[in-house]
């Protein structure tokens, strides 16, 4: 179980619905939480953060804030002296997130509405013009 914070700019709250139900739709995510005060996004779960941040790219700025272990109450209750240290392939997974995070961080996407569809006019060359003659049905040979 990892716990990642993400931080969003958006400006709206339609990108805001569709930032959740992207991340809703990613394998292993177990809760989504969004404050919308701070702009946070925290999702909790078996999730790859640079495949969060790279499908959030494309409606608005991200940025990973931080990528830890989930914390559980219970266990912390039962044993609070108890301090567990990173295993190493959690620091590794770490690690690799952050660089490859590094790597897309000069790619910058705003959301942009639709460019709407007008219809084209059809060129001369495709027009067909058909002279009506008294009876439309005759035949003509030449």
């Amino acid at each position: 179980m990892m716990k990642v914070v993400l931080k969003l700019e958006y400006l709206d709250d339609k990108v805001k619905q569709k930032v959740m139900k992207k991340v809703s739709g990613v394998e292993g995510v177990d809760s989504v939480s969004i404050e919308t005060k701070d702009k946070k996004l925290t999702v909790t779960g078996n999730v790859d953060p640079v495949e969060l941040v790279t499908k959030l790219k494309k409606l608005c700025h991200t940025e990973i804030l931080s990528v830890g272990p989930a914390k559980e109450a219970e266990k912390k209750k039962e044993e609070p002296k108890k301090e567990e240290a990173k295993k190493p392939d959690e620091k590794k997974k770490e690690a690799a997130a952050t660089k490859a995070y590094s790597e897309l961080a000069h790619y910058h996407y705003q959301y942009q509405r639709p460019y709407p569809h007008y219809p084209t006019p059809v060129p001369a060359r495709y027009q067909h013009h058909y002279s009506v003659e008294e009876d439309p049905n005759s035949c003509v040979i030449c």
